[in-house]
């Protein structure tokens, strides 16, 4: 199993060192493997541009949908700290308390996704300790998918007739797809290495 780990590896760096072009093999694998997530169309567009980056190697494809992830969550981030900064509530503390609650918990999000790419970056080892490392992957992205998830639960009675509640969770459920097909293609990563 550590050979296969290694290989891996080794072929992760060869292939960002001498990127070749996309072949219809390299975007059919996305696509198969997009199969295993919650939202496979939205995984295969979203990730199928990197196709000739992932070159058929499923860490490197949990890899770059952490990446895309959290390129989302940053936009989202910054967008609710603009909108609490200034959004005019209508008077209307209750919007004003979960858009600043859906700032707070996405800047954990943005956190937890960093550290899950950093992480994935710098996976190496095998056995106990490779499992570890995802087993840190696994749990950070959970808890970011948690943080979105709490953003849109806290407008849940809120009324909102000026349409930030809508704006908001519009936004944030697009990043919770994303964020739920990184954390099912890091699974089936896992999943993938742990079996002998």
């Amino acid at each position: 199993m550590s050979t296969t780990i290694l290989a891996l590896i080794t072929a992760a760096a060869v292939a960002v060192a001498n990127p070749s072009p996309p072949t219809s093999g390299d975007t059919d694998f996305i696509r198969t493997s997009c199969r295993t997530t919650l939202y496979p169309q939205l995984c295969y567009t979203s990730l199928s541009s990197y196709s000739n980056a992932v070159q058929q190697d499923p860490g490197r494809l949990a890899r770059v949908a952490i990446g895309v992830t959290l390129s989302k969550a940053t936009h989202m981030a910054k967008y609710v700290s603009n909108i609490s900064r200034n959004a005019d509530y209508d008077g209307s503390p209750r919007v004003a308390a979960a858009v600043h609650d859906c700032f707070s918990v996405f800047g954990d999000a943005v956190d937890e996704i960093r550290g899950s790419l950093r992480q994935m970056r710098r996976l190496g080892g095998s056995g106990e300790s490779l499992r570890f490392q995802l087993s840190n992957v696994q749990t950070w992205m959970s808890a970011a998918l948690t943080n979105e998830e709490t953003c849109t639960d806290g407008f849940e009675d809120v009324a909102d007739d000026g349409g930030v509640k809508a704006e908001v969770c519009d936004r944030a459920v697009k990043v919770k797809e994303v964020t739920s097909n990184a954390l099912a293609l890091v699974n089936s990563f896992a999943n993938a290495i742990q079996t002998p």
